[in-house]
């Protein structure tokens, strides 16, 4: 697939304002200090709130299941879910099924936060003045775009 744009030079493609992970690294790094206030006054990070949205909507899944869906490692998985089983968000145990899983489920007070965290959303979406059809839209692009990358 040939580009929209037609550099004058070779070199033009290695000007930042041509690149595509300039633009999205911002724009991740923007919503991710927009969510920090909203997600402060929850006492959650932004990685806890993403094992919470997966949680409140599936209860429980296995470390390698939360890791998939975050593209997380567990390295990196791990100590987070610690910290939350420490606050008693969720709890951690061997999947009796299969002894080498973890299985990492909703504890109430974990639950209790769906309902606080209920606002988030709107708040977002109106911070980044987005209408719903061009979040589905935008939304739908980089979900495509990730899966081409994938």
């Amino acid at each position: 697939m040939t580009p929209d744009f037609a550099p004058d030079a070779p070199n033009d493609l290695l000007k930042l304002e041509n690149q595509l992970c300039f633009p999205l690294y911002a724009v991740s790094r923007q919503i991710t200090k927009a969510y920090q206030p909203l997600l402060q006054a929850l006492g959650l990070t932004y990685p806890q709130y993403l094992v919470l949205l997966l949680l409140w909507e599936h209860q429980q899944l296995t470390v390698k299941e939360l890791g998939e869906r975050l593209l997380l490692d567990s390295g990196t998985l791990t100590p987070l879910l610690k910290r939350m089983a420490q606050r008693q968000w969720l709890s951690r145990r061997r999947d009796p099924r299969d002894e080498r899983s973890v299985l990492i489920e909703l504890l109430p007070a974990g639950r209790a936060l769906q309902a606080q965290a209920g606002t988030v959303p709107a708040q977002l979406l109106a911070r980044a003045g987005l209408s719903l059809p061009e979040l589905a839209a935008l939304r739908a692009q980089l979900t495509q775009l990730l899966a081409r990358l994938g």
